[in-house]
């Protein structure tokens, strides 16, 4: 069976395969494409609404634990959607 994750932007479950997990270094947001990099991950769907959803309810910053803020300026753009 498969490990279901929940996306920070519209809070639905999904299998870990069908979300991207994301990373803060630095109090900078990256894509962990492969899910191997260290730290507290967070699940999101490649779909510009939940990446919009998840970036105006400032929801990275809250489910990584971030204390301060959260560079995500250049997020959106440095990750490719899927489709």
């Amino acid at each position: 069976m498969e490990p279901v994750r929940t996306c920070v932007g519209c809070r639905a479950r999904a299998s870990r395969s069908s979300l991207l997990r994301v990373v803060a270094r630095d109090n900078v947001l990256i894509a962990d494409r492969a899910a191997s990099l260290p730290g507290r991950g967070a699940w999101v769907h490649e779909t510009h609404e939940c990446m919009d959803a998840a970036l105006r309810r400032r929801a990275f910053g809250r489910a990584l634990r971030v204390s301060g803020p959260l560079d995500t300026q250049d997020f959106p753009i440095d990750h490719q959607r899927k489709g």
